[in-house]
């Protein structure tokens, strides 16, 4: 699944900078520069993020902030204000983080990974196509029928359904899998994996071959 994340941010420089950083690691981003076209956009999306600028030309970031957490939306305010009260206030309010600017780009990727991953530990069923997977369990089911998988095969399957609808090139699935696994995986092993994953699945997840590239599987 490809994390959707609403930015409210005014500064066209820190918008596009930060936009292409998101995009990059595979976030759907959804820019606002305004409270108003804010409220336009979660009328119809339900985003996983909310990066809000707190002081914005039409008024504050908490306007939609409020919003957003009543929505189970994680927010993130991103502003200039660096007072301890507001600080303490805000993460009493049920904020995810709060940062200041300027800001480093790294952390600020970093700690949005750690908002994201504490999201997904409250979500522990995740599906995929007419697989059902039991996070917390570990285990896999199609039509209340638990599908036997080994420990590389699922987290292959996790791999798909944390980035459904995204080309996954080979290389980005080797390193993922290798960093779990601890093993070096070669590039015709993943191509078993594969192999292996369809047919246990049958129809029930669709992973497609883009050929001379990777594989993606669509929701």
């Amino acid at each position: 699944m490809a994390y959707k994340i609403l930015m409210v941010e005014d500064d066209s420089s820190i918008a596009a900078g930060l936009s292409y950083a998101l995009e990059k690691e595979g976030y759907l981003v959804t820019l606002c520069r305004k409270i108003s076209q804010a409220f336009e956009e979660i009328k119809t999306v339900h985003f996983d993020l909310a990066l809000l600028d707190m002081q914005l030309p039409d008024g504050l970031g908490k306007e939609i902030g409020q919003k957003l957490l009543a929505e189970q939306t994680q927010v993130i305010y991103l502003t200039v204000v660096d007072d301890e009260d507001e600080i303490v206030r805000t993460l009493e309010d049920g904020a995810a983080d709060y940062i200041t600017k300027p800001f480093r780009m790294r952390e600020l990727m970093v700690r949005i990974k750690r908002t994201l991953n504490i999201k997904t530990e409250e979500q522990q069923v995740m599906r995929i196509g007419e697989a059902v997977i039991d996070a917390n369990a570990g285990k896999v089911f199609v039509k209340d029928q638990q599908i036997s998988l080994t420990a590389l095969e699922y987290r292959l399957l996790l791999i798909f359904a944390e980035n459904q609808s995204i080309l996954l090139t080979r290389e980005q699935l080797l390193e993922r899998i290798w960093d779990i696994s601890g093993d070096f995986v070669e590039d015709n092993t993943l191509t078993v994996y594969v192999k292996r994953l369809r047919k246990k699945l049958g129809d029930a997840v669709q992973i497609s071959t883009v050929r001379g590239i990777g594989y993606r599987v669509d929701q």
